[in-house]
């Protein structure tokens, strides 16, 4: 047998909205019919002020950080372990620096207590990344914010539609940002959004037009200008109409989409306890107060050596089980950034030991019985 990691969920309804576009002769470019729809769906069920949909969730998070308004020399504290996009948006701005935290065993989230150690005058902002769906302690997170002034980032690329303490991931910082990437729970097979947290009009304008290559065509569109023009610098964080409308498709059933996995994630959790209880391995933590998403299911093997082994022995099987981050601190770039390769012992520990199990939607019972057959003949069980 064979078990795919991951497989995209479709409705049904991708294909008849794409054709809605082509057989209507629709603009295909960005902002157009459903782009509004994916801006107003986020708008309303996540109850922001401004979302706009943008080419990925990287670009979310680089519109997010040039919208800080930071300086040369200010400080940025992000995780490690999390995928370079997060902390490439912090270097591509403006001069500004990363400085990398230690994440909770458990959650594998940010640690609040080792962003506390390292927050310096230079500190102006914290990055905050909701792991597999997982919310960070928002609630610590946000009165250290408080304490020091600090804006905050909420990278929940793999958040959608998870919750902390009955808010949306992405909705309690400065900015969020989501991902529609294809191995996410809802794809339209690369795409973002990025949610404007701020009723200031001021924040929606400058994104808008950072948005629109640095023009204000979103006012034109909206008749509040007579003709429009180049006014700041920006790029082109448009996506086409055509992945909208495949988007859309997605958010119209995202709530059976995520139940779907629920169920296959709370399969895997209740078969895999019996053997964490024995010290085989270690279940995903969950954060007091997150309500998450099912994005990923992972385990975490004592030694690095060994799940190494067992991953290879569930390969061998047919079974695409995968490791995820290698740790940013120490990756080239890192270095290069400033990072310490022997800095966040935690962070690499889990990185080695880490195991992501295949989940997705429509995985059935027997390929998920096959994968835990399998894993624990891996463990000698």
């Amino acid at each position: 047998m064979n078990v795919r990691f991951f497989k995209p969920y479709i409705t049904g309804n991708e294909i008849k909205y794409i054709r809605d576009i082509i057989d209507n002769v629709r603009d295909m470019s960005g902002d157009a019919v459903y782009t509004r729809k994916v801006h107003a769906w986020f708008e309303r069920r996540y109850r922001v002020p401004k979302a706009l949909m943008t080419t990925s969730g990287t670009t979310a998070l680089e519109m997010a950080v040039k919208l800080l308004n930071l300086r040369p020399g200010d400080e940025v504290i992000t995780p490690s372990f999390t995928f370079s996009s997060t902390v490439n948006a912090i270097l591509l701005a403006n001069g500004l620096r990363a400085v990398f935290a230690e994440i909770d065993p458990s959650t594998l989230n940010i640690d609040p207590a080792d962003i506390a150690r390292k927050i310096t005058a230079k500190t102006k902002a914290l990055m905050v990344v909701h792991y597999a769906g997982v919310s960070v302690d928002m609630d610590a997170i946000m009165k250290l914010a408080k304490k020091h002034q600090l804006k905050v980032v909420e990278d929940a690329a793999q958040g959608i539609v998870a919750k902390y303490r009955g808010k949306y991931l992405g909705t309690i910082g400065d900015f969020g940002c989501l991902s529609f990437h294809d191995t996410k729970n809802i794809t339209c097979g690369e795409g973002g959004v990025l949610l404007i947290n701020s009723k200031q009009t001021v924040i929606h304008e400058a994104a808008e037009i950072m948005r629109e290559k640095g023009t204000n065509r979103s006012k034109f569109f909206r008749g509040l200008v007579d003709k429009y023009t180049w006014v700041n610098i920006g790029s082109s964080y448009l996506p086409s109409d055509l992945l909208a409308a495949f988007l859309y498709a997605q958010l119209e059933q995202v709530d059976k989409i995520i139940s779907l996995r629920r169920r296959r994630w709370d399969y895997y959790f209740k078969k895999l306890t019996p053997y964490a209880a024995k010290g085989l391995f270690q279940l995903p933590g969950i954060t007091s107060g997150a309500e998450p998403n099912a994005h990923i299911f992972y385990i975490l093997l004592p030694t690095g050596k060994q799940r190494d082994e067992v991953l290879a022995g569930l390969r061998a099987k047919g079974i695409a089980a995968s490791f995820h981050y290698i740790p940013l601190h120490s990756a080239p770039q890192g270095i290069a950034a400033g990072g310490d390769p022997q800095a966040l012992p935690v962070t690499t520990a889990v990185s080695e030991r880490l195991l992501r199990l295949p989940l997705f939607s429509q995985i059935t019972r027997i390929e998920q019985d096959y994968v835990i057959n399998n894993l624990l003949k891996c463990l000698n069980v």
